[in-house]
């Protein structure tokens, strides 16, 4: 039994074993499959990793603790050019440094920067940077340190990117610059609770604030309640329209600027989500704008010197003011006013002076109006309406005002100066029916105030019209006179006390066609106003000069010159071509001038008279002793002769002033050494008078009338045989008859 048993358990033992071998066979090969699986799967999770790794945009590198290459993909190398053995795990940071630094992708010292890459590592950081390479690409590298050492870093080529971030940058600067610098104001708000956001330069401007106390700021933050309620309506009705809304012209209070006149348009911005984020303001400021055109439409309506209105004012007003007239059947009056004596104010002590008389009589003349509207038409010429009560009795008084405005001395720089008043008045309906004749009448009133008696008023006439007419078709007429040879020269002889004729001077005379021999008394004064003198005044010359160098006895020949004719043109260049066009001596040519000629602009005058006595001719000082400041004059121009006018040898006899004034100026002749000719000699009492005070030279009809030259062609030598014959005796020069009636001699120009 126990061999039975030992057997048994020996079979047993076996069959244990044998099974124990088997499941360890078993285990065996389980665990070899299961190795094999495992090995399948890691080759695969590596295949999937590199696959991974290698489809990388960015390229990729793992370094150990020691600056040694783990791993990389191969984003990494494309990226730099590097081949598969510069890239080789085990690679030192240095060696691929180096390696990058051959292909051209690398431009630091290898070793400073393994040594400074390592620094960073080993202090934890996580480095990131823009690197630009030298063909043109921008990378963006990351290292960052994992755990137990070393890092990954990765490499982007963002190239494309940067560009696009670039030129967004630059348009972004480009707009800001634009916005910042439009002078026009621009603001933008949020609409969720109404703060600024963005201002450019001109809303601080015109706010008077600066951007750091605006934005972020609502409206009634910054503004007046009236001024903030406005604007939160108009943004709000754009919110509600979804349009455009342009707020017109209105007045606005700025914070720091003072009240401005505005035009501003607003507008949404929508979101992505079309609902709307901002609300845009382009707001332009129009203050200086809207002075600039009410100072231009004062400057248009109102006269520059005085402040009064200007003609075009005028002719609205006076348009109103017969509108309302003829509706209310009333009736008004017109007073066209002249300063007395202003254009000898004006040559005596300039233009400047002027001015100054000017402004202050337009001063006066607009407080004695009383609110009737007074206007300055131009020059010295001022115009009044009087549309307020009976005509001509309101009328009259307002000129007896206006009249005594003129009494009072303006004081011009120390000195007193008197002008007077003359006024012509017309009334509406009953003298003319519309305003251009109403005006047309005040002036003829105006004319006949002044060339009868200045410093008066006269009121519209009916023959007044007719003078006023025949004076502007004189005026025509004129115009054409020379090219339809109308014009003459007469000849008034010039005699030494003895009577030796020793010249002439040449007197202008018009031929009217219709009209016959028109005297310059009338004529003249329109030449000189028209400046038809200037065309005149060079036929004068040209025909005297032509005439006196035919003469074959030498006389001299003297012209007359207007003031006029010194302040426009080249005066002594006409003279010196005239003279050598017609082959007179300078020396025979006298030009008189009057004391209107130097005491306009002296500076100008005196150089125009020195570049005349360049040429060799004699300046003689007309009608001496009748100006301002004759004495001065002489001082300040070597005139070469003194001519007494006619009005002190004509009151000899009545007063014994003029022979007083004649005695003066004939010993101020001596003593300057100049010779003085005495004019309006009409009688042998006259001449024994001037001979016993000294006289040397004398004109007038004792010596013979103004006449054609044919009238003295002995005198001139045309009648004898050779140029030297004798000059007329005395006797024959005063056979004239001393008793015939005296007349005024008017000057050639």
């Amino acid at each position: 039994m126990d061999r039975v048993l030992n057997l048994a358990n020996e079979q047993d033992w076996r069959v244990v074993g044998l099974a124990a071998t088997v499941c360890l066979v078993v285990l065996c090969l389980a665990a070899l499959y299961d190795r094999r699986r495992l090995r399948a799967n890691l080759i695969t999770q590596r295949q999937t990793f590199n696959a991974a790794l290698n489809n990388m945009n960015q390229g990729l590198c793992m370094f150990d603790a020691s600056a040694h290459l783990v791993l990389s993909n191969d984003r990494y190398a494309e990226m730099y050019r590097l081949s598969p053995d510069d890239v080789r795990p085990g690679r030192t940071l240095r060696e691929l440094c180096e390696a990058r630094r051959a292909t051209g992708t690398f431009a630091e010292d290898p070793e400073v920067y393994s040594r400074d890459m390592a620094a960073r590592v080993a202090q934890g950081k996580t480095n990131q940077v823009m690197v630009d390479l030298a063909d043109g690409r921008t990378v963006s590298m990351v290292n960052r340190s994992v755990p137990g050492g070393g890092w990954v870093a990765t490499h982007e080529d963002v190239t494309e990117r940067r560009r696009a971030e670039n030129e967004l940058d630059r348009t972004r600067r480009f707009l800001d610059s634009v916005i910042e610098n439009v002078p026009t104001t621009i603001v933008v708000k949020e609409t969720l609770e109404g703060r600024y956001v963005l201002v450019n330069r001109a809303a601080e401007q015109m706010w008077g604030l600066s951007r750091k106390d605006i934005i972020g700021r609502t409206s009634h933050e910054i503004f007046p309640k009236r001024d903030a309620d406005m604007i939160v309506e108009h943004d709000d009705e754009v919110l509600r329209s979804g349009e455009q809304l342009l707020v017109d012209e209105h007045a606005f209070t700025t914070p720091g600027n003072g009240t401005r006149m505005l035009i501003a348009r607003r507008l949404a911005i929508y979101g992505l989500d079309r609902k709307p984020q901002y609300t845009l303001g382009v707001i332009e400021d129009v203050t200086e704008r809207k002075r600039a055109e009410a100072t231009i439409a004062h400057m248009a309506h109102h006269d520059t010197l005085t402040g009064l209105p200007n003609r075009t004012a005028f002719s609205q007003c006076l348009d109103a003011t017969l509108d309302q007239a003829i509706v209310s059947d009333d009736s008004i009056a017109v007073l066209s006013i002249d300063l007395d004596r202003f254009k000898e104010i004006n040559d005596v002590f300039g233009h400047p002076a002027g001015d100054v008389v000017l402004r202050e009589m337009g001063r006066r003349l607009d407080l004695a109006a009383q609110g009737a509207f007074i206007a300055r038409l131009g020059g010295d010429e001022f115009i009044v309406i009087s549309a307020n009560g009976p005509q001509p009795a309101t009328a009259e008084a307002l000129a007896e005002r206006l009249l005594d405005t003129a009494v009072e001395e303006i004081d011009i720089g120390g000195k007193l100066l008197r002008v007077g008043l003359s006024m012509g008045v017309a009334v509406f309906p009953t003298d003319a029916a519309d305003g251009t004749t109403l005006l047309a009448h005040a002036d003829a009133a105006l004319y006949r105030a002044k060339s009868e008696a200045r410093g008066t008023i006269r009121f519209f006439e009916p023959d007044m019209d007719k003078r006023l007419r025949e004076r502007r078709l004189l005026q025509q007429d004129l115009r054409g006179a020379i090219e339809r040879n109308e014009l003459r020269l007469h000849y008034q002889p010039q005699a030494l006390i003895d009577g030796t004729v020793i010249g002439f001077e040449a007197l202008v005379r018009w031929q009217h066609p219709e009209r016959g021999m028109i005297s310059p008394a009338s004529f003249i004064p329109v030449a000189e106003d028209s400046g038809l003198i200037i065309p005149l005044g060079e036929w004068i010359l040209r025909e005297a000069c032509r005439e006196a160098a035919s003469w074959p006895n030498r006389l001299q020949i003297a012209i007359n010159l207007s003031p006029v004719q010194f302040q426009h043109g080249d005066l002594p260049g006409l003279v010196h071509s005239v003279l050598l066009e017609t082959g007179l001596e300078a020396k025979r040519l006298e030009l008189e001038i009057t004391e209107g000629v130097l005491i306009g602009d002296q500076d100008r005058a005196i150089s125009i008279l020195r570049r005349l006595k360049l040429l060799g001719l004699c300046i003689a000082m007309d009608d001496f002793g009748t100006g301002y400041s004759s004495l001065s004059y002489l001082q300040a121009f070597p005139i070469d002769k003194i001519k007494i006018d006619q009005s002190f040898v004509a009151n000899l006899d009545r007063s014994p002033q003029p022979a007083a004034i004649i005695r003066a100026v004939i010993g101020l002749g001596r003593g300057l050494d100049l010779p003085v000719m005495v004019e309006g000699v009409e009688t042998i009492t006259q001449r024994d008078f001037l001979a016993a005070e000294g006289c040397t030279e004398i004109q007038g009809y004792l010596i013979g009338r103004p006449a054609p030259i044919e009238n003295y062609a002995a005198v001139v030598g045309r009648d004898a045989p050779a140029p030297s014959a004798p000059a007329p005796s005395a006797q024959a020069a005063f056979a004239a008859s001393p008793e015939a009636p005296r007349i005024t001699k008017h000057a050639a120009v």
